[in-house]
């Protein structure tokens, strides 16, 4: 596996943003917005819907890295030979309100597919957070063994924060901050913290052991271009801070 070499220095420098439209959002215009956001703002990939047609969109108008999102392992190869850059089994979140669950063995056996498939591509495998936590860390080092260079975290949708501002903000990135700290102790590729993260938490996920954050909906849920950008100028900031204080 040979990883693109900005997102290589990102991860070494420990200061990873990916910014994320959906794995289920194909609205051209909306996928468009949050690459351009990603690209104006300073982010250091994007992750997409694993499309053919939006990784072409993507690549017309940023030269960012490309990650394309599925759960269906054939829907990375053609993605792929349109330009993706690398590709992500996950993040489940959306799945979760329609009943579907993915247990350990389903994701597991996805990343086996998935890299028999493709077997050179740089790969980003999620971690279901409806996992006990101990069952996360086992499936994390079960992932890296069957191939994955890229663990994410999540665990929006199990937190239920109850204080609005900075406290809400902490309550609703803490299962995805504990997933982290809890995995990047056991495994030896980067991790990456997603789910309700927020210009807040960015430095906690960094402080607890991961190389950067997924964020998606505190910047594509927004109505304006510009909003959309210096949400993701606060992130890129945020993560400067947090390297520079990880460093003292």
């Amino acid at each position: 596996m040979t990883m693109h070499s900005t997102l290589q220095r990102a991860f070494t420098n420990r200061r990873v943003l990916k910014v994320i439209s959906g794995l289920n959002n194909f609205d051209a215009a909306s996928v468009a917005a949050t690459v351009k956001a990603a690209e104006f703002g300073g982010a250091t990939f994007v992750d997409i819907a694993a499309d053919p047609a939006l990784v072409q969109l993507a690549k017309s108008l940023t030269n960012l890295p490309i990650c394309v999102s599925a759960v269906e392992p054939e829907k990375f190869v053609q993605a792929v030979a349109a330009g993706a850059d690398l590709i992500e089994i996950g993040n489940f979140d959306s799945f979760y309100a329609q009943g579907r669950r993915f247990e350990a063995l389903e994701v597991l056996a996805l990343t086996k597919q998935t890299r028999a498939l493709l077997p050179e591509i740089t790969l980003s495998v999620t971690v279901p957070h409806i996992l006990e936590l101990d069952q996360q860390v086992q499936l994390a080092e079960e992932l890296v063994k069957a191939g994955a260079d890229i663990i994410q975290t999540e665990g929006g949708t199990s937190s239920n924060p109850v204080h609005p501002g900075t406290l809400g903000l902490i309550e609703k990135a803490a299962p995805t901050l504990a997933a982290a700290f809890e995995i990047s102790r056991v495994v030896s590729v980067p991790v990456l913290c997603a789910s309700g993260i927020s210009n807040v938490t960015a430095p906690l996920a960094i402080a607890a052991g991961a190389a950067g954050v997924g964020v998606g909906s505190a910047i594509n849920q927004l109505n304006s271009e510009v909003a959309m950008i210096a949400a993701v100028r606060g992130l890129v900031e945020a993560l400067a801070t947090a390297r520079m204080l990880t460093q003292k």
